[in-house]
């Protein structure tokens, strides 16, 4: 299988259209306030709706409650939910069985030791999913456009697949993949002529240069 690629913080049917026609695999819908790319119940539905069939629907949530979880899988029914916050390993396996919803566990990373609790989630996670740490003062848990080292995943197996996210675009996405070994990679801003506005030849040339960054290290 080649480089999985993910386009998150879709807002509109013609941001989906974007992330489907550049032929991504899986497209995020951000459902926590503070998020630039924020969408409420109803619009995340109706775009889940535009989706269905299309491409895998993550539905990105960040410390749900019970009842907030519960309205995401039924107004949405995501193929994924993505755990962006502090859940626990026994928090993410309750909501992911309680629903029939695969999870994606979410990790910010700054440095090695950020990654020491990954494999506790290897039992109840489908999937992870390595981000930049948020700025200090930040009030969002992602989607700020900044990148870490990422010479930290190099090297290390992990239990399950793995997309790697953080600051990655068009220009700089084959070398994250050959230097990481990621198997997968997310964009959001980096595909965006606008904040929250997905670019169609941006977004078409982050997935070509993913899928043969093989390539871009045979010409380096």
């Amino acid at each position: 299988m080649g480089v999985q690629v993910k386009i998150c913080g879709i807002t509109s049917t013609a941001a989906a259209d974007v992330a489907v026609r550049a032929g991504a695999d899986f497209a995020g819908l951000i459902l926590q306030p503070t998020s630039h790319r924020y969408l409420g119940l109803e619009q995340a539905a109706a775009v889940a709706r535009h989706l269905r069939g299309r491409i895998r629907v993550v539905a990105v949530v960040v410390d749900p409650t019970d009842e907030f979880a519960a309205s995401v899988a039924q107004a949405i029914a995501p193929d994924y939910l993505q755990f962006h916050g502090r859940e626990t390993p026994a928090r993410v396996s309750e909501l992911s069985a309680r629903f029939g919803i695969a999870a994606i566990k979410a990790f910010g990373v700054a440095e090695a030791a950020d990654l020491a609790n990954v494999a506790a989630y290897d039992d109840v996670a489908e999937m992870y999913l390595f981000d930049a740490k948020p700025p200090p003062n930040a009030t969002a848990s992602g989607g700020h456009g900044v990148a870490f080292d990422w010479q930290v995943l190099a090297g290390r197996r992990m239990a399950r697949p793995w997309l790697l996210a953080g600051g990655l675009n068009p220009e700089n996405v084959a070398r994250a993949i050959l230097i990481s070994g990621a198997p997968g990679v997310d964009a959001a801003s980096g595909v965006e002529s606008a904040p929250g506005v997905k670019d169609p030849v941006l977004a078409a040339a982050f997935v070509d240069a993913a899928r043969n960054a093989q390539y871009a290290g045979a010409r380096a």
